[in-house]
């Protein structure tokens, strides 16, 4: 009797074996190769060793240089990669329900949403100007880079250099749009998740060449696996709501109520990676502030040198300060981003909407009551979670005495959630063509 083939293995084979549904694969792997071509184009004027080495020696540059795939590492037009945009998103969602002007627009359906899009992509060039300028700035004072500035013969360079920069992240963005609209999965996180993983060989292989450490390495690759099953279980993880609806339907001339009941999932990190995000944006800011006065005379020079070794996450003891602080602003982000996600959703008056109730809760106010304890109580799971994702690559190096390898909570997150969210569209298309897919 010949053994049945492992379904992951089938479910691709039978994936490839649908003309469109391979097209869209092997498109979605065609743009991750052009983004990795782009990726290799540097920009002029740029000491490729001292960079190098400033990134070898700087942790927070090197999990940056992680996110992009080495795209930081050599300076190239897809330095910032899709990150002006995903801070332009976020600022997006922020301010809908403060401006009436968005709120309205949110509202119109899908053309409210696409012309909000439209606005995140004109935000989004400013954004990525800030930040191109604000980088070749800071490489240009650790003279890994010349040549850069506003004024006289600097200023037509550093102008060519940001605006490469502006399109390359523009670029990014268009190839992540053609993803989502011809590929599988969400484009954009494709893109990033296509810059983590690029980044890893060459990473990992530095730590296995430079370091004798293995018995570290060992049990940093266990404690990595082991963060990416608690990430699946908590990302996975929902409270389930019990919902009942009333219809009403005429047969005869005559009216007959009939009930339905479902469930409510209500996710337990409904924030997803975006709490870790505003965390580091605040822990990075500070230093990078101090770092332009760090050398001035002073009490300047004193109160920026203090404040750089506050927010230091290597050198001890400042270093507990730092990851300390970073737990408790995860936490608050974590409960601050679901409490304006789930504002925005309006789950009890969409409920009262659709003929819909809570057994036991009166539509209604009483309903929205009851949905705000349920997501407060299992934020907390959630935001804890988060927090200690967060702190994990500190302890990992202190246990491990491994500090090449970066295990970056941000980039662990992006990586399951992409792979998640992938596979259950290809299982949706699957199962449409009654094929068995990845997840049972």
């Amino acid at each position: 009797m010949q053994a049945s083939k492992p379904s992951l293995l089938r479910a691709m084979m039978d994936a490839f074996r649908l003309p469109d549904l391979r097209g869209r694969i092997l498109f979605t792997l065609g743009m991750l190769v052009a983004f990795r071509f782009i990726a290799h184009v540097p920009l002029p004027g740029v000491d490729l060793a001292a960079m190098r080495d400033l990134f070898d020696k700087n942790q927070l540059l090197g999990m940056l240089d992680l996110f992009s795939g080495g795209a930081m590492r050599n300076l190239s037009v897809a330095a910032m990669g899709v990150y002006p945009y995903i801070t332009s998103s976020i600022v997006m969602q922020l301010l809908v329900p403060v401006i009436p002007r968005l709120q309205a627009l949110a509202k119109e359906g899908e053309s409210g949403r696409n012309r909000i899009n439209v606005i995140t992509h004109w935000v989004t060039v400013p954004l990525a100007i800030l930040q191109g300028y604000g980088q070749l700035v800071l490489l240009s004072q650790q003279g890994v880079i010349s040549g850069i500035g506003l004024t006289g013969p600097n200023l037509l360079p550093t102008v060519s250099m940001v605006i490469s920069m502006t399109a390359g992240t523009m670029f990014l963005v268009w190839l992540g749009e053609l993803i989502t609209e011809r590929g599988i999965g969400n484009g954009i996180s494709i893109i990033i998740f296509g810059g983590i993983v690029a980044g890893l060989p060459d990473m990992i292989g530095r730590s296995l060449i430079g370091r004798g450490n293995l018995p570290g390495l060992l049990a940093f690759a266990i404690l990595g696996l082991v963060t990416v099953a608690l990430i699946v279980i908590f990302t996975e993880a929902h409270r389930r709501i019990p919902v009942q609806y009333a219809r009403a339907t005429y047969r005869g001339g005559r009216m007959y109520r009939q009930g339905g009941s479902t469930y409510l999932p209500l996710r337990v990190n409904t924030a997803g990676m975006i709490p870790l995000i505003f965390a580091i944006s605040i822990m990075i800011f500070p230093g990078t502030i101090a770092s332009y006065f760090q050398n001035s005379p002073g009490f300047s020079g004193r109160a920026a040198t203090f404040i750089m070794r506050m927010f230091d996450s290597v050198t001890m003891p400042w270093a507990y300060v730092y990851w300390g602080l970073y737990f408790f602003l995860v936490v608050g982000f974590a409960f601050f981003y679901t409490m304006v996600i789930f504002q925005q959703m309006d789950l009890a008056n969409t409920l009262q909407k659709q003929g819909g109730f809570v057994p036991g809760i009166r539509p209604g106010k009483p309903t929205s009551e009851y949905f705000n304890k349920v997501i407060t109580h299992i934020t907390w799971g959630g935001a804890l979670f988060l927090a200690f994702v967060a702190i994990l690559p500190f302890f990992a190096r202190q246990a491990t005495n491994v500090q090449v390898l970066q295990l970056s909570s941000t980039g662990l997150l992006i990586v399951v959630g992409v792979v998640l969210d992938t596979m259950k569209q290809l299982e949706g298309q699957l199962l449409m063509r009654h094929y068995q897919g990845f997840i049972k």
